[in-house]
Parts: C-alpha cells; structure tokens; sequence
C-alpha cells in the first residue's frame, strides 16, 4: 500500500467524546480517537487529517478548499447525517470514496436517527463498531485505491 491521502471528518458533539453518552459514545476522546487513527494508518503507510466542527457551515467550507488534497472521506457528521442536504450537496463534488462511520448503530437507536442523507453518496457505511470503524474505513478506503489503481473496482 503507498501514501493515500485521507480525511477525517468528525462533525457537532464529537469535540465531547469521552464526557457524552459514554454507554453509546465510550469513554475516549476525541483526541484519543485522532492519535489511534494516526498510529493506525502510519502502520499502513496512509496519510490522514483530522477536522472537526460544530458547524455545518465551517464543515461545508473546509470540504470545498480542501476536496481536491483528498483521495478518501471518512466522514462522522453526527446528527448532521440525519438533517443536512448541505454537506451531502458538498460531498456530492468530491471525486475520491465517502466512507460514513458512526460510532453507534444508527440503525438500533431513535427512529429519527436511522435514515442518513450521507449514505446516498458513501462508497460503504459502518456504524455499531466505535473507533474501530474509523479503522475499517481507511482499510477499505486503501484497498478500493489498491484496486481502482489496478483497474479493478
């Protein structure tokens, strides 16, 4: 596997991992999520950057000046998943893989939780895994770079 460029997006309340919900969230931060996903992918030899937001606004103008730098999104956007045709409008432009990671299953919570305008436009959804969903997304997200770079996809 070579370098592969890949953001992490973390969108409203994951700043307060580790102090929110702990018996759906954990107990690590957000922070300790960042520094196991950096260790992660520099033992796979992949490239990440973390942003996060509270803002859909700040999370929709960081994706247009950075989409270009990317070739995989990782993207967590809390309840915006559930609410925000803005960010998947954004999204819709980037030309690399969508990844959409929760850390609960969505699918197992309230009813307003369970339909994700993200999943329309992601390449795979994982949700229900905690931070090793993160994970298994830079791990796909390298193997489908792996294979759209050998001509198989």
């Amino acid at each position: 596997m070579t370098n592969k460029k890949i953001l992490i997006i973390n969108g409203p309340n994951l700043n307060l991992l580790g102090k929110r919900e702990s018996k759906i969230y954990g107990l690590n931060s957000l922070k300790d999520l960042e520094r196991n996903m950096k260790a992660y992918s520099k033992k796979k030899k992949a490239k990440v950057s973390f942003f996060q937001s509270n803002s859909e606004g700040e999370i929709i103008d960081f994706i247009q000046k950075n989409i270009e730098k990317y070739s995989a999104i990782i993207i967590n956007a809390g309840a915006y998943s559930h609410t925000s045709l803005a960010i998947c409008d954004c999204l819709r432009i980037f030309q690399g893989l969508i990844y959409e990671v929760h850390i609960s299953n969505i699918y197992n919570r309230e009813k307003y939780r369970r339909y994700s305008y993200l999943s329309d436009i992601s390449s795979v959804v994982i949700c229900g895994l905690g931070f090793l969903g993160y994970e298994v997304a830079i791990d796909l997200a390298l193997v489908n770079h792996k294979s759209i770079k050998d001509g198989y996809v």
